[in-house]
Parts: C-alpha cells; structure tokens; sequence
C-alpha cells in the first residue's frame, strides 16, 4: 500500500510563533498562506502543516500521489484503492471516499491509540 507524502499536521495555538521556531530548526515555508493560518514547512525531507484553529489534536497526513515536494508521482495507489484494502482487513473508517469518483478524495480513520490519520489525495 503506498500512502504517498508523509506529514504531520500540527495544531498550533500561534502560527506565526511555530513558524518562527520551526524557522529555528532549520524548516522553511514549502507551501500554505499565513494569513489563512496554514503553512506546510520542510526540512529536507521532513514536512510539517502549521494549522491554527482548524482542528483539535495532532494528525498523521499522508498524500498518495505526491512525493515530499508536492510534485506528482506516476505511480500511487489511489485513495478509494487504500480505502478498499483497509477496509479488507476491518480497519474502520472515519470518513470515507466516494468508491464512484476519481480524483481528489480523503479518508480518515485512527490509529489503536487514537490518533488520526488523514489520507488526502489532490488529484
């Protein structure tokens, strides 16, 4: 099964204060909008979303279709294909994908912990 682009998606509680310390880590902004309070930051092959009030807790994000740098890849297994897999084996899903479209789709589910995994295909 390839999930594409991995992230983690950061709830943070001052956009502009995570900026400046992830800055400090050595991160620089890939992509998103401030003034939307969300940024995509990368460090080499690491990407961290800044998100300030558009959710609660933590997420694990994944892109099928994409590789580290948002630039598209030939080859990926397409969401509603991991949403049939997972769902193959009994993995509940807390959102699910239209298996009639193509496209961009997301799905959702959680980790035995709780944590959320958000699959998001864009294209």
């Amino acid at each position: 099964m390839k999930l594409g682009a991995f992230s983690v998606s950061l709830s943070v509680k001052d956009i502009h204060a995570s900026k400046t310390f992830y800055e400090n880590l050595g991160f620089a902004v890939l992509a998103g909008d401030i003034s939307k309070n969300y940024l995509i930051m990368k460090n080499e092959n690491a990407l961290i979303g800044l998100f300030q009030g558009m959710f609660e807790n933590n997420i694990l994000t994944f892109n099928p279709g994409w590789d580290e740098n948002a630039g598209n890849i030939e080859q990926f297994d397409d969401v509603r294909d991991i949403q049939r897999q997972l769902k193959s084996k009994n993995i509940p899903l807390t959102a699910e994908a239209d298996a009639n479209t193509s496209g961009p789709a997301f799905i959702m589910l959680a980790d035995p912990d709780g944590n959320v995994i958000y699959v998001d295909q864009h294209r």
